[in-house]
C-alpha cells in the first residue's frame, strides 16, 4: 500500500564522522568540500593505507560509565550519536513513555576488531584467552541493544543489515512504525566502524577501494572521470523521528520532514550494481510516489556517489534519465569517504542541514564530472539554493536500493492531480 503524502517529522539529529563528532563541525567540513582521508597507522605496509577514520573525540570518556568495556567502536559511536540526538529533539527518558520508543540502527558486519582480536588470543592462548565479552561486542544487533538499553527504550528494537543501504533502511522501517501507529518516537539510523587491516584488504583486494596511496586526500572523486574507487571510512548517524503533530504538541521542532522511502532489489549481483539501474529507479519510483512529488519538483539529489567506476556510471545514467531539468547534486563521500551502514544516515542529516540553510555542499574532488555524465554536480564550493524537496539514495552490495524523500518543514504538499505519476515510470 502506497502511502501518499504522509510525512514524519525528523526533530534530533547526532552525528559522529570523520569531518567531525557535532553538527556545526560536520557542516563546516561538508561545506568546505576537503577530503578528510589520511594514511592510517593501523593500515601501514597494506596495498591501502588509508581512510577516513573518526578523529578528535574520546568516545569512552564520551559515553562514560563502565559499561563502555563491553561496547565495540560502532556501538559506541551509535550511543554517543543517538544520546546527541535525543537531546537535539528536546526529548529525554527520564519524561517519555519508553514502551512507545522504538529503536532501528542499521549495521553492516559489526565489532570485526574485537573478533579479530579474540582469533588472535584463541590461535595463541587458546580457549581461556578468550574474551567473554566477544559476543556482545561483534554481534551486529549490538548498537540497537545498548542505545536500546540506554535510552530505556522498550518498544521495537531492530537491527537491519542492508550493507550500505543500511542507514537508510533503518530510517524507512522507522517510518513505518510511526505511521503503523507501533511507536510514538524512533531513534533510527546506523554506525559501522571497519578501519582494520582485515576489511580494508578484503575491500582492496575486491578493486573496490581508490589506489591513490601517494595522494590519500584526492581519492574519493565521485563523479570524476579519473575516480578509480571508494575510500573506507567510519561513523555514526541518528536521526530522531516522531509524527509532526505529536512533536508540536509537545512543543518539539520539526526540523525536516520524511516523506517517502522507496526499496527496490536489484538480484543481479552480490557486489555490482545493475548496470541498467532497474533497481535504483523502482527506489526512486517508490518514493517520489509516497511523496506524492512529480519529478521535476525534485530540487536536490544528494546522491550514493561513492567513487566507484560502476556505481557512478549507473547513478548518473539514473539521475540524467528521471531528472532531465537536472536537480543539483552533491556526493558527501568525497569528503567523508565511504561510512559504508552509516552512509545512509549520515547522508539524510545532511539533506535535513541542506534544507535548514539553503546550501549545497560541493564534492571534494571535483574539478567537472565526467563528460559522459550529464549532471548539474556542486563543485568548488558550496552554492546557496533554496531547496523545498529532495532525495537522497543509498545503494548496497547484495543489489540494495534505498531512496529517502525528504523535504522542508512548511512546504506545502503537491495537489492530488500531481500525485500518482510514476506509476508507469
Amino acid at each position: 500500500m502506497t502511502r501518499v503524502g504522509t510525512d514524519v517529522a525528523v526533530t534530533g539529529l547526532g552525528l559522529v564522522t570523520p569531518a567531525g563528532v557535532d553538527e556545526d563541525a560536520f557542516w563546516d567540513g561538508l561545506c568546505a568540500g576537503v577530503s578528510t582521508a589520511r594514511r592510517c597507522e593501523e593500515l601501514a605496509g597494506l596495498p591501502v593505507d588509508f581512510g577516513c577514520p573518526v578523529d578528535g573525540v574520546d568516545l569512552d570518556e564520551a559515553i562514560g560509565g563502565r559499561s563502555v568495556w563491553r561496547m565495540a567502536r560502532f556501538v559506541k559511536m551509535a550511543l554517543l550519536a543517538a544520546r546527541r540526538a535525543v537531546a537535539d529533539a528536546g526529548l529525554s527518558p527520564d519524561r517519555w513513555d519508553g514502551d512507545r520508543v522504538g529503536v532501528v540502527l542499521g549495521v553492516g558486519v559489526g565489532g570485526v576488531s574485537a573478533l579479530v582480536d579474540n582469533v588472535r588470543r584463541l590461535d595463541g592462548g587458546g580457549a581461556e584467552a578468550v574474551s567473554p565479552l566477544l559476543v556482545p561486542m561483534m554481534m551486529p544487533n549490538a548498537a540497537a541493544g545498548e542505545v536500546a538499553i540506554a535510552l530505556r527504550a522498550y518498544g521495537p528494537s531492530l537491527a537491519p543489515a542492508t550493507a550500505c543501504a543500511s542507514g537508510a533502511t533503518a530510517l524507512a522501517l522507522a517510518r513505518d512504525l510511526l505511521l503503523d501507529g507501533r511507536c510514538d518516537v524512533v531513534v533510527a539510523g546506523g554506525a559501522d566502524a571497519v578501519l582494520t587491516p582485515l576489511v580494508v584488504s578484503a575491500f582492496a583486494g575486491m578493486g573496490a577501494l581508490s589506489r591513490r596511496t601517494g595522494d590519500p586526500a584526492g581519492a574519493s572523486r565521485p563523479f570524476a572521470e579519473d575516480r578509480d574507487g571508494f575510500v573506507i571510512g567510519e561513523g555514526a548517524g541518528v536521526l530522531v523521528l516522531e509524527r509532526p503533530a505529536d512533536a508540536l504538541a509537545r512543543g518539539g521542532r520539526p526540523r525536516a520532514l520524511l516523506t517517502g522511502a522507496g526499496s527496490a532489489t536489484d538480484a543481479h549481483h552480490p557486489t555490482a550494481p545493475d548496470p541498467s539501474g532497474g533497481g535504483a529507479r523502482k527506489a526512486v519510483t517508490a518514493a517520489l510516489n509516497e511523496a506524492g512529488w512529480r519529478p521535476d519538483q525534485v530540487d536536490h539529489i544528494n546522491a550514493h556517489g561513492t567513487a566507484t567506476p560502476l556505481n557512478d556510471a549507473m547513478e548518473a545514467a539514473l539521475i540524467a534519465g528521471l531528472f532531465p531539468h537536472r536537480p543539483s547534486v552533491t556526493a558527501p563521500k568525497g569528503v567523508l569517504g565511504h561510512t559504508l551502514a552509516a552512509s545512509g544516515a549520515i547522508e539524510a542529516a545532511a539533506c535535513v542541514l541542506t534544507l535548514e540553510r539553503g546550501t549545497v555542499p560541493p564534492i571534494a574532488n571535483l574539478g567537472a564530472a565526467s563528460e559522459e555524465f550529464d549532471l548539474d554536480c556542486v563543485t568548488g564550493g558550496a552554492r546557496s539554493q533554496e531547496i523545498e524537496r529532495v532525495l537522497s539514495h543509498s545503494f548496497g552490495f547484495g543489489g540494495h536500493n534505498v531512496v529517502l524523500a525528504l523535504r522542508r518543514f512548511g512546504t506545502d504538499r503537491p495537489s492530488p492531480s500531481d500525485r500518482g505519476v510514476l506509476d508507469n515510470a
